[in-house]
């Protein structure tokens, strides 16, 4: 058995990645250089001869034991490499890594030996970081998770998630995963484009084509040249050119607006939208054949308040990433941090950005405290007051003229949200008010 171990790292040694061998009993058995290099560290010994989750996650007990699940389990019965997302510590700190196992299987087809190839993913962080991804909470490496996967192929992938989740970041993410990593990454605004100026914009123009056209001038399809397009918000892309798009991604090929000449596409698809596209499928407002189409390989951003374990290090990268007076390096005391991880955050990572930013203009010594954060931050959010509101909504009486305005005055919304409140139609609301005056 040593020697066939010897034999397969002389193998393994030629792979960039880190690579390991395991027995059955997760003791890892032997490891080629780029793993010596990536989780050797001279104070603790050499790896070889420790458990593999004592080296890369400092459990005392195997994954599937620890709450995470555990590739082994799944090569073990199903006898076919397994893949999966995990956090492993390294002298740098903890990464994402992409773990992959393959089962060593003898003459009786029975598991003797697995090897471990890890893939670092280089386009997230789990600590603090001054660009990129950020985040280790369940729902984040679900999606980092995914992104992983399809980034190595040539699919189409749409994003789909409320605003500012992070949906152009995640897309970069996805292009530097990709062999396109070395060509252009565009970006395409979808919201608020007319269908001509929209066409422009992605296909060019000729001279010619239209008053002020003085000159020819290419598309942001040709300025991709075998990159990535991303078509942010391409809910907002009008019906008209919905059509032009679906021949663009089905035939590779476009004209510019004046022009005659076909010309040949190369480039991979990102989309990403915040809004129900199905629905909108439904409804006649979105083209079914173009949903389908971008629809390959969707992936699905979590909101904020979704993984709030992830706030404080966000916090921590905003604030190192944006620029201060004075190069002053920012901190947030504890109440202002529970404040931050406790909001509901309906804008999301945006609005975060725009908190932090606004308290760093009143945090003078560099220190933002709760005084630093906006007022709606220090009380029950407008979702939460509704929420709470909900459950003590007023009993279905008929109502005196009084009681119906001190109802309004006290409910935070508007009057068609009152009347849906009250479970009556808002011209039935406006009536009864109405005889008040």
């Amino acid at each position: 058995m040593k020697e066939n171990i010897k034999t397969l790292l002389s193998y393994l040694d030629i792979d960039s990645e880190p690579s390991i061998v395991l027995d059955l009993d997760y003791t890892i058995l032997g490891a080629n250089s780029s793993y010596l290099r990536a989780y050797g560290n001279p104070a603790e010994g050499s790896p070889v001869g420790k458990k593999c989750f004592q080296v890369s996650h400092h459990y005392d007990k195997p994954c599937d034991l620890s709450g995470e699940q555990c590739p082994m389990n799944t090569a073990q019965k199903t006898k076919a490499p397994a893949k999966l997302l995990h956090i492993h510590y390294t002298p740098r700190g903890q990464e994402h890594v992409d773990v992959e196992l393959r089962p060593i299987v003898d003459e009786s087809n029975e598991v003797v030996a697995y090897v471990e190839r890890i893939n670092t993913i280089k386009s997230a962080s789990v600590n603090a970081s001054g660009n990129g991804l950020v985040g280790s909470s369940p729902v984040f490496n679900k999606a980092l998770s995914d992104l992983s996967r399809v980034a190595k192929t040539d699919l189409p992938v749409l994003l789909q998630g409320e605003s500012g989740t992070g949906k152009e970041l995640f897309a970069r993410a996805v292009h530097d995963g990709s062999p396109r990593k070395n060509a252009p990454f565009v970006v395409v605004d979808c919201t608020g484009l007319a269908d001509t100026l929209f066409e422009s914009e992605l296909f060019g123009y000729e001279k010619g084509a239209f008053t002020g056209a003085q000159h020819a001038k290419a598309g942001l399809i040709e300025t991709a040249k075998g990159g990535t397009v991303f078509l942010d918000e391409i809910g907002d892309v009008p019906l008209t050119m919905q059509v032009k798009l679906l021949r663009l991604l089905e035939s590779g090929t476009f004209r510019r607006v004046g022009g005659l000449e076909t010309k040949n596409s190369d480039f991979r698809l990102v989309a990403a939208t915040h809004k129900p596209l199905q629905k909108m499928v439904d409804e006649g407002k979105f083209r079914a054949d173009l949903f389908y189409r971008i629809n390959t390989f969707p992936i699905e951003l979590p909101a904020l308040r979704k993984r709030r374990d992830d706030i404080p290090r966000l916090v921590h990268s905003l604030l190192r990433r944006g620029a201060g007076p004075l190069g002053i390096q920012y901190v947030v005391s504890e109440a202002a941090m529970r404040a931050l991880t406790n909001f509901d955050w309906p804008g999301n990572i945006r609005q975060l950005k725009n908190v932090l930013d606004r308290a760093r203009v009143f945090a003078d010594d560099g220190r933002i405290e709760l005084e630093h954060l906006p007022q709606d931050l220090l009380s029950p959010s407008r979702t939460q007051e509704r929420a709470e509101s909900s459950t003590r909504k007023p009993a279905t009486r008929k109502m005196t003229v009084d009681e119906l305005r001190q109802i309004e005055r006290d409910f935070d919304g508007s009057r068609k949200e009152l009347a849906e409140y009250l479970g009556m139609s808002e011209r039935t609301l406006y009536r009864k008010l109405g005889n008040a005056l």
